[in-house]
């Protein structure tokens, strides 16, 4: 199976009043292609600042991390602009949209920007829309973002993590600032992505959440303190009860 991300010995440090933060402490693991990663531990942990820094948008204080292959410490900054934006997809708790472009706008907004599509804009907006049928908000295609609900917007955040056709998706906290019906309705989405292949790491401090992906990274004080496969054989209500389970005794 190929690794899309190989993450050895990564330490994240941050000067703060002269004094020494060490965020992230010599952090080592892969993902290969198709899983479908959970990052949990306590608030403050260092969740999303290793979803941050694996995927290029910090930059680390040592250690190696490769992407496809690619060491992304040794990349200069319009190159891993060019790799964020060509190679990966992004999806935050908060929605972040252009206010002045409608949903569909914003969803092919990427595409166009990218260096690497030789599309027609026709075809990048069909495109478009096609992602917001299979998500089932084709709809709000021409909406303004503020017409939408929150459920909504953020499915059509999936779409535009998936416009340029990435190699690896980062989400952090998607389904976070949802209600339970469209936190389920969101992850049943990523679960279908995933499901077709997409490989996906994702930071979540909800374990229903969780017991959908295919293991889960357990942080605490920015190191791993364990790693666990979940069952997707097993029932929901199992996979949750034996994930729960599994962080009582990590210390949750």
């Amino acid at each position: 199976m190929k690794t899309i991300l190989d993450v050895n010995e990564l330490c994240k440090t941050y000067i703060v009043n002269k004094r020494q933060n060490n965020v992230l402490r010599n952090v080592s693991f892969k993902i290969e292609e198709g899983e479908m990663v959970a990052v949990m531990g306590p608030s403050g942990s260092g969740k999303s600042t290793l979803l941050y820094t694996v995927s290029g948008m910090d930059r680390m204080t040592a250690g190696k991390v490769e992407f496809c292959g690619k060491d992304i410490s040794a990349l200069k900054e319009n190159e891993l602009a060019e790799l964020r934006l060509d190679d990966m997809g992004f999806i935050f708790q908060q929605m972040y949209m252009m206010k002045n472009l409608s949903v569909l706008d914003n969803i092919i907004l990427p595409a166009i920007k990218s260096s690497k599509s030789k599309e027609s804009r026709s075809k990048t907006t069909s495109r478009g829309r096609e992602l917001m049928h299979k998500l089932g908000i084709a709809e709000i295609a021409d909406n303004d973002i503020n017409e939408v609900s929150g459920g909504q917007l953020q499915r059509a955040c999936i779409c535009r993590s998936m416009i340029n056709h990435p190699q690896m998706i980062f989400a952090d906290e998607p389904t976070g600032a949802l209600n339970r019906t469209s936190s389920d309705e969101v992850m049943e989405e990523l679960t279908k992505l995933n499901n077709d292949g997409t490989t996906i790491m994702l930071v979540t401090h909800d374990a229903k959440v969780a017991a959908r992906c295919t293991r889960v990274l357990f942080i605490v004080d920015g190191v791993i303190k364990g790693e666990y496969d979940v069952d997707r054989e097993s029932s929901e209500r199992d996979r949750e009860r034996a994930l729960n389970n599994w962080l009582l005794e990590m210390g949750w």
